[in-house]
């Protein structure tokens, strides 16, 4: 791990943002972008990348869908729109780091070599600009359904699936009804029991590993779900996703770290509803839903 850490970068020379930016900051992170699948929020993510200038990208895993592609071509103007802006930010000066998830887990074997100015990397230690270790992860090793039972985890992407095909037929009515868009999987997320215990012990074994490994925090992606947290001395960080969420995590120029919430902003061309036209996505396998649909079948 210690090859891959790098000594505090200097001060910029000039922290103006660049090619038309409105924000600049010192690292960005974002994850789970779900490329390739109906439900990525690319026109939302794009206005992010145009938006927001850093010296460090880091995308954490999930970004194209390779189990979605597998299974049906899907791959509009606006996903490759957003592939072309990572690639102009990689040749524009930004460092653009890529450490593969388990939905693009095809390019692990790529570790080590660069495309298009993008770096592969399996994990990476970043050290923040007050000299912080962060251990970079998508976090999918620690998803024993992933790593134990995947005949489980297609299940469960098809479970999710349904989910948001409700959610959508839901939100239709609520928006005949002038009320607002409630996103259900979320809400599920959140109040279910054994989907709260699933978000709380990955976060905790991340955390352990993350101790194990000398690091003062940990940054992950993998089950959608923005946090940023002290765990037993350990900083712990999700990005979130671009699914639902729209959140992305950054460091500051003095090494500040912050979850952006980009679900909160207008965009041109799209009324961002997180998960609204997602009623034929896949966007990923993530144990909560599992959880979600076992708790309520356990019920009936």
């Amino acid at each position: 791990m210690d090859r891959h850490a790098h000594p505090l970068d200097p001060p910029t020379a000039d922290p103006r943002p660049r090619d038309g930016a409105s924000t600049r900051v010192r690292t960005a992170w974002i994850s789970d972008l779900h490329l390739g699948t109906p439900g990525c929020q690319a026109v939302a993510l794009l206005d992010f990348l145009k938006q927001v200038d850093c010296d460090t990208l880091f995308l954490v895993g999930d970004i194209i869908d390779g189990w979605q592609l597998r299974r049906s071509w899907y791959w509009p103007q606006a996903h490759n729109d957003v592939i072309q802006k990572l690639l102009r930010k990689a040749r524009k000066g930004t460092r653009v780091i890529f450490v593969p998830g388990n939905h693009d887990e095809f390019a692990r074997k790529y570790v080590e070599h660069e495309f298009g100015g993008v770096e592969v990397h399996g994990e990476w230690m970043h050290v923040t600009a007050d000299g912080r270790r962060l251990w970079i992860t998508h976090g999918d090793l620690f998803d024993g359904v992933i790593q134990c039972a995947r005949w489980l985890a297609y299940v469960g992407d098809s479970l999710y699936t349904a989910i948001l095909k409700l959610n959508k037929h839901f939100n239709s009515l609520r928006a005949r009804m002038g009320l607002p868009y409630w996103s259900l999987s979320k809400y599920l997320k959140h109040k279910v029991k054994r989907a709260v215990s699933y978000i709380g012990e990955f976060e905790v074994a991340v955390a352990r590993e993350a101790r194990r490994r000398g690091a003062d925090g940990v940054v992950c992606g993998h089950i959608h779900h923005a946090e940023m947290r002290e765990i037993d001395g350990v900083l712990y960080c999700n990005d979130g996703d671009w699914v639902e969420s729209l959140t992305a995590l950054v460091e500051h120029s003095d090494g500040r770290l912050e979850i952006l919430d980009w679900s909160t902003r207008g965009h041109p061309g799209e009324r961002v509803v997180p998960g609204e036209d997602a009623a034929t996505a896949s966007p990923g396998v993530r144990a909560p839903e599992l959880a979600v649909m076992s708790e309520v079948l356990s019920a009936r």
